[in-house]
């Protein structure tokens, strides 16, 4: 036998017993034995033909095993198979059985595919959350405005995980109670008084309904006096309406100028029509004269009408003289 085939069959027998090694993880095998798991090294096998890690399982089996869960590996390969994180459910299972929180592995796996961190829920069920408020801003019903900061304490609701509202929802409900609470209040100085009422008028409405928290406390952290909007409002009324009564009486105004013009036009034009009659009389006279209608005596006495009539207007008008016209 040469040397090259020696050196052939050496390098034949190291990629065997690696690809051995891969495909029959006996040393995880012995590990999970001793650590009290019962899986056959045929499981193993298929493991790595379905491409899950045997590690993975192993150690997760182990991990729940040592803690007293009774878990299947076949739910382990399967939720792995679906994107899940093995790992961090496991830890969640723990983490709840020794705070006594009721979590089963189907409930624990479900909040995992859901998009949520399963163990910072069990984490946040065990030790309460604070949350701060941003500022809520709410007017009594004298008118003064009320900033109000409130610190809401939370625990996870893991039975509402999975399509429960988040945090938003919760701040977003308890600003709303606040603003109904003060707006019902007659004076802002009895919210100031009693802060308290708040926080128990609040807690009462059930606020965290549908979302994945349970509201421990509420609590009011401070609370600041704003501005008197309602004497702003007024004022800004006031001012509206000063506007709208000047804006009706411009346009009264208007409508009496215009009808002032209108009826100077129209005495101008009545003035006119007289003046123009007026300047037909001689010519009618003329005419009279000619046909015979009119006689010299006639046209004296009306001169001395005219006349006399001239006169007793200068009398009842002093300060003029007699004879001129106005």
């Amino acid at each position: 036998m040469s040397f090259p085939f020696l050196i052939l069959i050496v390098i034949a027998s190291v990629v065997v017993f690696f690809l051995f090694m891969y495909f029959v993880p006996v040393n995880l095998w012995i590990t999970a034995i001793f650590s009290g798991v019962k899986i056959s090294i045929l499981d193993l096998i298929l493991m790595r033909l379905r491409k899950v890690p045997p590690s993975v399982v192993v150690n997760a089996l182990i991990n729940s095993t040592k803690a007293g869960l009774d878990i299947e590996n076949n739910d382990i390969e399967t939720h792995y198979l679906a994107g899940g994180n093995v790992n961090n459910v496991i830890k969640a299972l723990i983490s709840a059985d020794k705070a006594n929180i009721p979590l089963t592995f189907k409930v624990a796996t479900a909040i995992d595919l859901a998009g949520r961190d399963v163990f910072d829920a069990v984490q946040l069920s065990v030790n309460p959350r604070v949350i701060d408020t941003p500022p809520v801003s709410a007017m009594a019903k004298n008118g003064i405005q009320l900033l109000v900061k409130a610190r809401v304490t939370v625990r996870a609701n893991i039975n509402q995980l999975v399509g429960g509202a988040g945090e938003e929802t919760v701040l977003a409900r308890v600003g709303e109670g606040i603003v109904t609470n003060i707006g019902s209040a007659l004076d802002h100085k009895a919210v100031l008084e009693n802060p308290d009422q708040i926080s128990k008028t609040v807690l009462e409405k059930g606020l965290d309904a549908g979302t994945a928290f349970e509201i421990l406390s509420i609590d009011i952290a401070d609370i600041d006096v704003g501005e008197n909007i309602g004497a702003k409002l007024q004022t800004e009324q006031a001012s509206a309406d000063l506007k709208v009564a000047q804006a009706k009486a411009e346009e009264r105004r208007a409508l009496a100028v215009a009808l002032e013009q209108e009826m100077k036009a129209k005495a101008q034009e009545a003035k006119a029509k007289v003046i123009e009659a007026e300047a037909q009389v001689p010519i009618a006279m003329a005419e009279a004269f000619k046909s015979g209608n009119l006689g010299i005596m006639d046209y004296y006495r009306m001169k001395n009408i005219q006349s006399d009539t001239d006169m007793r207007d200068a009398i009842a008008k002093p300060g003029k003289p007699p004879g001129k016209p106005e």
